[in-house]
């Protein structure tokens, strides 16, 4: 059943963040779902997910496959050892963590395409939209809260 909820939260996030934008700036609220799945998860399946997520976005948007899934991999496998090995988590630290993952997902993202397919657009405005898309993340980032270490 839980499965089934992760399914159809990702499905309806896919369609919907599509239709919302800021400034003609299409959110990747989906790397919330990478995040998420490295804070709860564990670092085996949230790199497990996170790349599933990403392949999946890969494969919806008709591109190469790889840039999404390796990044999106690479966060759910690095958030599982963000709470247990550096801080003492507060919303603060999740708002500033998925800030700090959607502008590192989102500048890999764009990196892989320019160096392995053409460049989607200049390197400024590159730049400007992914840190507007990691501004639109931060929200999300006061309500994500780890799972708490085994005793």
């Amino acid at each position: 059943m839980k499965y089934f909820l992760w399914a159809t939260a990702l499905f309806l996030t896919l369609i919907f963040q599509g239709y919302f934008s800021f400034f003609n700036i299409i959110p990747d609220l989906t790397i919330v779902f990478a995040f998420y799945a490295g804070l709860r998860q564990g670092d085996v399946k949230g790199l497990a997910i996170g790349a599933f997520i990403g392949a999946i976005e890969d494969s919806i948007s008709s591109m190469f496959l790889g840039p999404n899934m390796l990044s999106k991999g690479i966060t759910g496998f690095i958030a599982s050892h963000l709470y247990t090995k550096f801080f003492i988590w507060t919303p603060l630290i999740g708002m500033v963590s998925i800030v700090i993952f959607t502008f590192t997902d989102s500048l890999m993202v764009f990196m892989m395409k320019s160096i392995f397919d053409r460049m989607p657009t200049d390197a400024i405005t590159g730049l400007s939209v992914i840190l507007i898309r990691s501004l639109i993340n931060a929200p999300f980032g006061y309500f994500l809260k780890p799972r708490e270490p085994h005793s």
